[in-house]
């Protein structure tokens, strides 16, 4: 197929008219006043979001060279979106503005390297000053007026995942699902919690719940088949009837002579057990029966740690407070007092987590460490619509990683107060260190620091530079308040934003803004 070419200016203006197309169609959902976008599907029922990069995502346009900006600035989204998980918007807006300004300076004859050069180290500068200024988070109404903001200021959906941040501490897994009816509620799952449930429905001690529920159980750790009644079953049941206590087996798999035994000696009232299959496959089994004997304080009986089932003592079997086992899934409320081993097991994945290089292994360890160290806290989504309920679910879902990056790294002001305070510091330390062309990449990285907060007064209907005057030279917690239309304090507010977002968003919208500063030529399909 043919190719367009396109030169210097033309090349340059063309990426920028298809950025400023997308940057309108994001930028309007941002701040306490933005609103929401409709997404026509050429299947199903339009979309109404308020997500940043879920918009970005399904602009295309028809002119070529144009289309071809728009991917560009979309990475901005998408990589912000994959680092800190919220801040989508504002990379976009921020990525645009640097855009536009720095076209200014090389149509005057600027260097597009040295801009490059100068914008960069004016970046890190700024990430610098941001992890200086950011407070760690102390109590759990910063963690929900973070969530509150990063959904639209809706406080309940900040409440919510608060609570769910407090119940299942900082590593805990907080889970989405689509609920029945039409309200949004939280639900807490205690202990460790595994997607298998028992063996035979002749487990069951419930049959109202359809589940089976013992307290202060032994539990059985193996990775064999239990498949012989003489060797690998009796020795276990013997060592367990003296205590009079209830039993869980986890094991491979437990044939149809052993099953009927366990069931037989259930229905006789001889022993309370309930049996199910150990969870994952392959390594990964081994690796969460290692985690459920570190939580309950037992030996998973293994071949290559040289233990058989039919010399089985006591002192080999876990111990939990409470088991509940339904037909799908196994939860595991283990002793308070295994706390210091679950520390040691959870640094020890920690260490694995930095090494591990595919996505799905990194999601494998941190369900891990979420198990052992938290629990699981699942939202349960309702809405009247469906559109209503992916609205919400895109929302929950922004709030819940900005809820993440703020814990990791911290808070600053939120509203764009935070970029303009320190588009001040970067003014004064560029002048004394910077000089050139340098000086003026520097300079476009300052000036499109303010764009995020006349954006979000735009939305808001006031005047952005006068609202900037206000706040520049006050102190650094000093921000705007979109909603009330008041200069306030921020952090008494809850306008706050994770540093990790707006590093993050800083961090890529330069990024991409420098490379097209650098675009000296354009080719595209005809």
């Amino acid at each position: 197929m043919a190719k367009r070419i396109l030169y210097r200016d033309n090349a340059r203006r063309a990426l920028e008219r298809g950025m400023q197309i997308m940057v309108e169609a994001v930028s309007v959902t941002l701040g306490p006043k933005g609103r929401n976008v409709v997404l026509a599907k050429p299947y199903g029922s339009p979309q109404i979001v308020n997500d940043g990069v879920t918009i970005a995502k399904e602009i295309r346009l028809k002119n070529l060279t144009e289309n071809t900006g728009v991917s560009l600035i979309r990475q901005a989204a998408s990589k912000t979106n994959d680092v800190a998980g919220d801040g989508t918007t504002t990379a976009t807006v921020l990525a645009y503005a640097m855009v536009k300004e720095g076209l200014k300076n090389v149509a005057a004859g600027a260097n597009p390297i040295s801009l490059k050069v100068g914008m960069e180290k004016a970046t890190h500068y700024i990430v610098t000053q941001i992890n200086e200024y950011a407070l760690s988070i102390e109590n759990i109404d910063a963690i929900r007026n973070v969530a509150a903001i990063s959904a639209g200021n809706d406080f309940r959906i900040g409440v919510l995942i608060g609570n769910a941040v407090n119940y299942v501490g900082k590593e805990g897994i907080i889970s989405l699902e689509e609920s029945k009816g039409i309200i949004t509620e939280l639900e807490v799952t205690e202990g460790m919690k595994l997607n298998r449930g028992f063996i035979s429905p002749y487990f069951i001690t419930n049959p109202e719940k359809m589940e089976t529920s013992y307290e202060n159980p032994y539990i059985l750790l193996t990775d064999k088949r239990i498949t012989l009644i003489q060797q690998d079953l009796l020795p276990a049941l013997e060592q367990i009837t003296k205590t009079k206590r209830p039993l869980l087996i986890i094991a491979e798999d437990i044939e149809k002579e052993a099953l009927a035994t366990l069931i037989l000696n259930k229905l006789r009232g001889i022993i309370n057990v309930v049996a199910i299959r150990a969870p994952g496959f392959g390594e990964l089994r081994k690796d969460l029966l290692e985690d459920i004997a570190t939580l309950t304080g037992g030996i998973v009986i293994t071949e290559d740690a040289g233990l058989n089932l039919d010399n089985i003592t006591l002192n080999l079997f876990g111990q939990a407070r409470r088991i509940i086992v339904t037909k799908d899934t196994t939860s595991i409320v283990a002793e308070s007092s295994k706390n210091d081993q679950i520390q040691i097991r959870c640094e020890q994945l920690r260490k694995q987590l930095n090494i591990v290089e595919t996505g799905y292994e990194k999601e494998k360890l941190e369900d891990r460490i979420a198990k052992l160290s938290g629990g699981v806290a699942v939202i349960k989504v309702g809405a009247v619509t469906e559109t209503e309920m992916k609205d919400k679910k895109l929302r929950l879902e922004d709030a819940i990683n900005a809820t993440r990056a703020a814990v990791e790294e911290g808070i600053v002001p939120g509203g764009g107060a935070a970029l303009v305070h320190l588009s001040n510091n970067l003014d004064k330390w560029a002048k004394t260190i910077l000089k050139e062309d340098e000086l003026i990449g520097a300079r476009i990285i300052q000036k499109s620091m303010v764009a995020p907060l006349n954006r979000i007064c735009k939305n808001a209907g006031t005047n952005g530079p006068i609202i900037r005057e206000k706040i520049i030279n006050r102190p650094f917690e000093i921000g705007y308040n979109a909603e009330t239309n008041q200069i306030v304090n921020t952090y008494e507010d809850g306008i706050i934003d994770p540093a990790k977002v707006t590093r993050s968003a800083l961090q890529n919208a330069t990024s991409i803004a420098s490379m097209i500063l650098t675009t000296e030529c354009l080719i595209v399909d005809n």
